[in-house]
């Protein structure tokens, strides 16, 4: 087994990691606090081929395997963005892997070169883990689709540019009854509604979204009517491996700040970073962290194979954020009082690191998922 990146790889790597840090990381705060989405930088992120990773050049994208695509979202996540997984793993994904060689051309090669943002909207307010139990409905009208509904907890919902939407086209057969839509921004009867005010991840534009008589052209349903539900299960699969990667790199970017304030901290004539007490949480951290990287890799490597990497995925999603959320618990914990104030990051990694367990699919959801795939 061969665990070494090509000298290409690494140097991606690089780039990513010496992007965030001169980038992003000096506006982190700035934008945690404001709330604003940061556009600038997502088109920077463009710029670069980041934004359309793991699609061909001929759509604007960057060429890249999905175990580099891995790499990337993990040196993104040590800065704490998310947005970059969601454009990549959701709208764009979607259109890639299941939209005709129009829409490819029309909509990812715009996503993939960062020209616009892209929404994945499937989630409602009653609609959560339970996918099958929309309310968006789209009827047949004069040749085209008409959706009415809500949408919520939609990443980019606000400053997205394209959506893919799922909404119900057949009620009497919930798995195959469900179809894809692609709307653009300004489409009558589209718009984004209420902004949320989240205790993490802040800079991400999460809001909910309304259809009112929204008329959708018969040429922007993705694949077959009534395939929507389970091109979002394919989708959803390889955004775990994405979020594993993400809480990767939340994690390691907790480790590396407790670190360093472990060997800054004095205590009783030492830094506190001599003390058994402290120097266990550290290890346990690098131990777990490890462990989720190669589980993480391991179903990237699998997915870009083309083998079976569903169960992976959820293990290396379900692993990868619970240590991203231990890991920036025993973060705040290492920097004591310190921790609990905003002039540290440690509370930011604190609060980020939350989300990694419940979005796209909750820990819980996660283990029913396990279960059932190994009492095959």
């Amino acid at each position: 087994m061969d665990f070494t990146f090509t000298e290409d790889q690494e140097l991606t790597r690089q780039m990513v990691r010496e992007f965030a840090e001169n980038e992003i990381a000096p506006k982190v705060r700035y934008f945690d606090e404001t709330q604003e989405f940061p556009l600038e930088i997502m088109t920077k992120l463009g710029h670069l081929g980041l934004l359309g990773v793991v699609f061909p050049p001929e759509y604007g994208g960057a060429g890249m395997t999905y175990l580099e695509y891995a790499c990337v979202i993990e040196e993104l996540g040590r800065a704490i963005v998310l947005g970059v997984a969601a454009h990549n793993g959701l709208c764009s994904n979607h259109i890639y892997l299941f939209g005709n060689e129009n829409q490819k051309k029309k909509y990812l090669t715009q996503l993939a070169s960062g020209q616009k943002i892209g929404a994945w909207a499937l989630t409602e307010p009653n609609a959560g883990s339970d996918a099958k139990g929309l309310q968006t409905v789209a009827q047949k009208r004069n040749g085209s689709w008409i959706l009415n509904g809500t949408k919520n907890f939609i990443t980019h919902g606000t400053v997205g540019d394209i959506a893919v939407v799922m909404a119900v086209t057949d009620r009497s057969n919930p798995k195959d009854g469900i179809t894809a839509f692609i709307l653009e921004k300004g489409t009558p009867g589209f718009r984004a509604s209420k902004k949320e005010d989240k205790l993490g991840h802040r800079a991400s534009d999460t809001s909910s979204l309304l259809f009112e008589d929204c008329e959708v052209s018969e040429e922007n349903v993705i694949g077959d009517v009534g395939m929507g539900y389970r091109q979002s299960m394919q989708i959803l699969e390889g955004g775990r491996v994405a979020i594993a990667a993400l809480s990767v790199g939340v994690a390691q970017g907790a480790l590396e700040l407790a670190v360093k304030y472990s060997k800054e901290r004095k205590q009783f004539g030492h830094p506190i970073a001599e003390y058994q007490a402290i120097q266990w949480m550290l290890a346990d951290t690098a131990t777990e962290i490890e462990a989720a990287r190669l589980m993480t890799y391991r179903a990237a490597w699998l997915r870009q194979n083309g083998r079976k990497f569903a169960k992976e995925a959820f293990m290396a999603k379900l692993f990868a954020s619970e240590v991203a959320v231990r890991a920036a618990d025993r973060c705040v914990q290492i920097h004591g009082g310190y921790g609990y104030i905003k002039e540290f990051l440690a509370e930011k990694f604190y609060r980020d690191a939350k989300l990694l367990t419940i979005g796209e699919g909750t820990s819980e959801i996660q283990r029913i998922a396990i279960a059932k795939q190994i009492l095959k």
